[in-house]
């Protein structure tokens, strides 16, 4: 069963999107587990788990003594697992990362908030610095439930149609062609006529030529990996 750890100081921020629809129901069924490790439960002293930086600024810092304690509650495979922090600062992720992270056992991710963790957190354990766009947020847990969710649905018989997951934007550097569905004319526009036919191969080309015209328009840099993987292979 794959699992996700996650270390954070707002559990209760948890299962949220995780808990409705095919995610919770995958998870009723045993096909991936969430372990949360509140962080607020490894003060120091009183009831913080985290310090003013050295050296000044605004904020406060994850303490690095916090981690430590609360990592060791991790089984010794779980240790040796991927870990991840986010930061703005991180590799964007990508549908590639998700699909790697599916295929093995589970994942480690830790939740920053305020001004951020101890670096020596980053080094020791070495976290892979994870970025899912350039903005910022005042904590990760949204972000990790989008890494949990994006490989839950990659898992085996999560979700109904394997096909839903093998067509979906960036798998092969395309963007996914446009969906239609009844009636068959809405406000005066028709559905491509190609789709009405049932001509199966004739679907499947319109709808490759149309992955390729969108990344193209949209996507010029998925466009280049996409011609570049081509010429490889």
């Amino acid at each position: 069963m794959w699992q996700a750890n996650v270390f954070t100081a707002f559990p209760d921020a948890f299962p949220g999107n995780l808990g409705v629809s095919i995610l919770k129901r995958a998870y009723d069924q045993k096909k991936w587990n969430l372990n949360l490790i509140d962080l607020r439960k490894f003060p120091i002293k009183s009831d913080r788990i985290d310090s003013a930086p050295y050296g000044g600024g605004a904020g406060m810092i994850l303490s690095s003594f916090i981690f430590e304690k609360a990592f060791e509650t991790l089984s010794d495979s779980e240790k040796k697992w991927r870990r991840i922090y986010f930061s703005p600062r991180g590799k964007r992720i990508r549908q590639s990362d998700l699909q790697e992270i599916s295929e093995l056992p589970g994942v480690t991710m830790l939740c920053g908030r305020y001004e951020g963790v101890d670096q020596r957190i980053i080094d020791f354990y070495e976290m892979e610095e994870i970025s899912a766009g350039d903005f910022v947020l005042l904590g990760g847990e949204i972000v990790a439930m989008m890494i949990i969710e994006g490989c839950v649905r990659l898992l085996p018989d999560v979700v109904g149609n394997n096909n839903s997951t093998e067509n979906d934007s960036f798998q092969n550097n395309l963007l996914e062609y446009n969906q239609y569905t009844r009636p068959t004319i809405f406000n005066g526009r028709s559905v491509p006529e190609i789709l009405l036919s049932g001509d199966h191969r004739k679907i499947f080309e319109y709808r490759l030529r149309q992955s390729k015209e969108i990344t193209i328009k949209k996507r010029a840099d998925l466009w280049a990996k996409y011609v570049e993987k081509k010429i490889k292979s």
